[in-house]
């Protein structure tokens, strides 16, 4: 259905409509009569006759005309019956303020289950549960009951009330900039986050989309709807939790590393979403993109009337990654000819006092630098905005032609000013100017270099970086037969895992370079194994129970002789068995050793927001102690994994270091998209980690694997089988 019925509702029943005014029913009808909402309000309380000069009714189905929205504001337990009723009615949409619900526990959340399950047979979409209301800011359609939100072109979408509360009451004293919606997103039970953005892209008077996330109920339909909307205008994004770890009972070193914000941030920023990581930027940085023209490069110049702010901000957008570049001869000849000779005409640009006596030199500066090709945006800093008070107040007539002329310029050169000011406290009128011309102002100069962050990195989204994948997955795609097979015999046997030897076949299937192994059952074939493959070798354990076989010390390497291998299965075995006693053993795996090469690790799990993730870093023993990873959400192309080498903090190691030779990274691409394939192709794969895999000058050897399966399915088949054991019996 259309959400335009609930956004743009043309009437509201009011479902627990009092007379007392400390309550939520009373106060919702008080905040529409004063927003002066343009659609019908209809209270609904069985035992008033009228409530704020308006009829009061006795149930909604009383109600003569057609209701678009309801606003419950009862008690949960009220719910089901409402809900029947407004369908009953043909309702659209429902806004449920009442908590108790998923957010305390297995009981609520089944009870929320329950009261979704109803609205969706009488065809109701909900907001909330346990929500803060809906705002539709220019229709005057306002169920929250905050007072003077500023109207403009933000969306926001938040889990948190008083986050809402924080960003509105910011926007009303710092900004012209303002809302057209606001939705407490709650407990996301029904309507869920990409439903939110589907409608706010299409919408023609939203222009940016603010977000702050605590969760998401389904992480990849997000991802995927997100994709779609970041080519058409930003997403904003703040997310909570980002400290919590991935699940303590992993079974894999994958599983043990990937936690929400490596994940989370990494599939954010390939969605085209720009993320924050302080609340405090979330409204300057919507208020950037919604307001200013994007950066074509990431290229400034800083403009300043002090040395220190200019060295702050130059510091700090270099470590954004914004380069600081060169200015044109001409441009210095024409900024030398308006500025004291002891002005610094190097990038960042320091008037040096130049503008003491006539600050509307700033407009000039700005008109030099901004036509300047090696610069695409202007960072102002400094006093700006100030001069009528600290100096002189005539000034101030100065600083107000200078801020119309800037703001000309910007619609002029599409490139963005963005301007930091010691004196935006005071609301000089010079920059109330520029705010009127939607160039934005801040007190804080890091959160100005984070709004040139934003301004950059969204523009480089828009012209690159959006052609890098969709999130689609087409489970099942280009499964063979015999890799079926291999993962339907162990969960025949009742096994989570794939044992070393068929993991290595299902990766063999798919085409990536594995080492030549066998498995031996016992001492005579693993020294025949070890005769024919060529010595030297490594052996290793293989049981189901057993994953990291090297905390069994299942694992022995530069195995040179007959001897060697047979004092090896003899130990390996034995320490297996003093390991786990009940641990079934099939055997050791016997392989060629493979050469010289730098350690790596590719593996992936199923994370429970955004489903399959892989992860490649530096390999080994050590990889959850040195925890120099990166992680992608599934399916990746080339260029998606070539960028996760990039993210290593020792990625120079791949390169070669003390006399080394550089690795192959362009077999490392291949593997990893080959294991993206592999996912993709068997879903029953829960978890896999290569580790290590050998790293060579000239290619790559995955020496060891390990496939979780997934539990879930396996339960399902062990019903099936049950199932038609049953069915056996009886016809028997």
């Amino acid at each position: 259905m259309s959400f335009d019925r609930i956004f743009k509702a043309e009437s509201v029943a009011i479902i627990g409509a009092s007379k007392d005014e400390t309550k939520r029913g009373y106060q919702a009808i008080k905040t529409l009569q004063e927003e002066k909402y343009e659609g019908r309000i209809y209270p609904v309380n069985p035992k008033e006759k009228s409530i704020l000069g308006l009829k009061c009714y006795r149930s909604v189905l009383e109600i003569p005309d057609e209701v678009d929205l309801a606003l419950i504001t009862t008690p949960a337990r009220t719910l089901k019956g409402i809900l029947k009723e407004l369908g009953e009615k043909g309702v659209a949409g429902a806004v449920v303020i009442a908590g108790g619900f998923g957010e305390l526990g297995e009981e609520g959340r089944r009870f929320e289950e329950e009261v979704v399950q109803v609205a969706r047979d009488n065809h109701i979409r909900i907001i909330g549960p346990n929500t803060s209301g809906m705002i539709n800011v220019h229709k005057g359609l306002n169920l929250v009951g905050l007072k003077n939100v500023p109207q403009g072109s933000i969306a926001l979408l938040t889990q948190s009330g008083n986050i809402a509360l924080t960003l509105i009451t910011e926007a009303g004293l710092k900004s012209q900039m303002g809302f057209n919606y606001y939705v407490g997103v709650g407990n996301e039970a029904d309507i869920r986050f990409h439903e939110y953005l589907e409608y706010f892209t299409a919408d023609p008077g939203t222009r940016v989309i603010l977000m702050y996330v605590e969760g998401l109920r389904e992480g990849r339909k997000f991802l995927q709807q997100a994709s779609r909307t970041t080519r058409v205008k930003p997403i904003v994004l703040f997310k909570s939790g980002r400290s919590a770890k991935g699940s303590k009972s992993a079974g894999s070193h994958t599983g043990a590393l990937a936690g929400i914000s490596e994940v989370a941030s990494s599939a954010f920023k390939r969605a085209g979403i720009i993320t924050v990581e302080h609340s405090d930027e979330m409204f300057p940085i919507a208020e950037s993109l919604a307001s200013l023209p994007l950066m074509q490069e990431k290229a400034i110049a800083i403009l300043a009337d002090g040395g220190g702010h200019a060295t702050i901000a130059a510091d700090y957008l270099t470590e954004l990654g914004i380069k600081i570049p060169e200015l044109e001869n001409e441009t210095r000849e024409k900024l030398a000819a308006i500025l004291p000779d002891n002005a610094s005409l190097a990038n960042p640009i320091d008037v040096a006092g130049g503008t003491d006596q006539n600050p509307a030199i700033f407009a000039d500066c700005a008109e030099i630098l901004l036509n300047d090709k090696n610069i695409h945006g202007l960072l102002v800093v400094g006093l700006f905005g100030g001069y009528g008070i600290r100096f002189a107040k005539k000034l101030a007539f100065m600083e107000e032609d200078a801020a119309h002329r800037m703001g000309k310029l910007v619609r002029k050169t599409r490139k963005p000013i963005v301007l930091h000011s010691l004196y935006n406290f005071a609301r000089p009128h010079s920059l109330d100017l520029l705010r009127y011309y939607n160039i934005p102002v801040y007190d804080s100069l890091e959160i100005a270099c984070k709004c040139v962050e934003a301004l950059s990195l969204y523009g480089a989204y828009m012209l690159r970086e959006h052609r890098e994948g969709n999130f689609q997955f087409n489970w099942g795609a280009n499964a063979l037969p015999r890799g079926q097979q291999i993962i339907d015999n162990a969960l025949a046997e009742g096994r989570k895992a794939l044992l070393e030897h068929e993991a290595k076949e299902l990766l063999r299937l798919q085409g990536a370079p594995v080492s030549l192994d066998r498995l031996a059952v016992n001492e005579e074939e693993a020294v025949k194994i070890a005769a024919e493959i060529g010595y030297e070798v490594a052996m290793k354990i293989v049981s189901p129970q057993i994953l990291h076989k090297s905390d069994a010390g299942g694992v022995m390497l530069r195995l040179k002789n007959e001897r060697e291998v047979r004092e090896a299965f003899r130990k390996i075995t034995k320490n297996a068995r003093e390991y786990m006693p009940d641990a079934e053993i099939k055997g050791c795996i016997v392989s060629r050793m493979s050469g010289e090469g730098v350690e790596v690790i590719i593996g992936t799990k199923i994370d429970d927001q955004f489903g399959p993730i892989v992860m490649f870093g530096l390999g080994g023993i050590l990889v959850e102690v040195v925890k120099d990873v990166s992680f992608r959400v599934l399916p990746v192309s080339r260029n998606v994994a070539a960028s996760m080498l990039g993210e290593l903090k020792s990625s120079a190691i791949l390169d070669g270091v003390r006399g080394r030779p550089p690795c192959d990274k362009e077999a490392i691409v291949r593997l990893i998209v080959k294991v993206s394939e592999l996912v993709e192709a068997y879903p029953l794969i829960h978890e896999l980690d290569l580790n290590p895999v050998i790293v060579h000058e000239d290619g790559l050897t995955i020496v060891d694997a390990r496939i979780i399966l997934s539990e879930e399915e396996m339960e399902k088949k062990k019903r099936l089988s049950l199932c038609l054991d049953e069915t056996a019996v009886c016809l028997d």
